[in-house]
């Protein structure tokens, strides 16, 4: 079983379902409205698990209502919480629009997951126990490069969703083994709004890149290697919430099991497909008996 040390967020997200998102200044009416566990790190946290992985979570919830849920859902999911830790204060929250077509729009209030700017012995040892460690920018960036650097020192594989995107700095790219942005944040990063192009100008920073492109599939590309585009399984999206997530954990898991790329992209491309045939992201995410049926 693949070991997987997630450094991540945990929000609970506040979903408004509307036949389209308002525009600027507009109010619209919405149809339904759903509390559901979320956060992208506890996104990835429960897909890997789900997925067959052996998951520790590392962060911070608040000890508010929210907190005591988001625990509650990680464990049910088979996360270890051990290292979620609970501040003062309120837990994290996500604020989704999503609209008919399955697209959505987010605004994250970072609440208790501001509080981890550093890490301790015990998330160092944990990370060092681990095959891989998956990370995102919803934590402090510290956070984000002390856990990076961490596990590139003992050798433990690291992959970053660079998302929310914003400006890296050297020091964390030189610790990523893999990075997979989504087409907006690669175009944001590299500053090329052409896949293959935005591909070729992040390989200078990191070993491994894969972009996602939602209903295209995705683009990986290596260093010494000819791009690769690989489709996406065709479905009807209901809610696009944590697809993204699910892909980047079924993907972890995969790697780990010692899969190439091309069968690991598939993996987690089902994974992903799967997701987005139900509202909700961590609720709808698949098991693993589901993917490898699909």
């Amino acid at each position: 079983m693949t070991r997987i040390a997630v450094l991540g967020s945990t929000n609970m997200d506040l979903v408004a379902y509307t036949a389209r998102a308002p525009g600027r200044g507009e109010t619209v009416t919405g149809r339904e409205f759903r509390t559901i566990p979320g956060g992208k790190g506890a996104n990835q946290a429960v897909a890997a698990a789900r997925a067959g992985g052996e998951v520790m979570m590392i962060g911070a919830v608040g000890d508010d209502a929210y907190g005591t849920l988001l625990r509650d859902g990680l464990e049910h999911a088979g996360v270890d919480t051990d290292l979620l830790h609970t501040a003062e204060g309120p837990s994290g929250t996500a604020h989704i629009v999503v609209d008919d077509t399955g697209s959505n729009a987010i605004v994250v209030v970072p609440g208790a997951n501001g509080v981890l700017t550093a890490l301790g012995p015990g998330e160092i040892a944990a990370i060092a126990a681990s095959e891989l460690l998956l990370m995102q920018l919803e934590l402090p960036l510290s956070a984000v490069v002390e856990g990076a650097r961490a596990a590139h020192a003992q050798g433990v594989r690291t992959i970053l969703t660079p998302s929310p995107v914003q400006p890296l700095t050297d020091e964390l790219y030189d610790h990523i083994d893999l990075l997979v942005p989504n087409e907006h944040e690669a175009a944001e990063l590299s500053g090329q709004d052409e896949p293959h192009a935005a591909a070729q100008i992040l390989l200078r920073k990191v070993p491994e890149v894969i972009i996602t492109l939602g209903a295209k599939g995705c683009l990986y590309a290596a260093r010494g290697g000819e791009p690769v585009l690989f489709e996406a399984p065709s479905v009807t999206a209901v809610d696009t919430t944590g697809a993204g997530d699910t892909f980047v954990g079924a993907l972890a898991v995969a790697l780990g099991e010692g899969r190439p790329v091309a069968g690991a992209v598939a993996f987690a491309s089902s994974a992903a497909a799967l997701c987005v045939q139900k509202p909700g992201a961590s609720t709808s995410m698949p098991y693993r008996s589901e993917i490898e049926a699909s």
